[in-house]
């Protein structure tokens, strides 16, 4: 998955973002690692966070923009 490389692009830490989701810092760092899957409702949120499709976030496109809603 792409989030270290989101973290990183945005000069943050992983325990900032830990923080912003409300959890602790080494669960974000196995998300990171995939030693864990991220629950769907924090992908949403890092999705939101970062502006760009969970799709991109999963590595399923290369597309970072967020699809528009219908």
């Amino acid at each position: 998955m792409r989030l270290k490389d989101l973290r990183e692009d945005n000069d943050l830490t992983q325990k900032a973002i830990a923080d912003k989701l409300h959890i602790r810092q080494n669960t974000y760092c196995q998300y990171e690692n995939g030693q864990r899957q991220v629950p769907i409702d924090t992908l949403i949120k890092l999705s939101h966070f970062y502006g760009v499709s969970v799709d991109y976030i999963l590595e399923l496109t290369d597309v970072k923009d967020i699809y528009p809603r219908k």
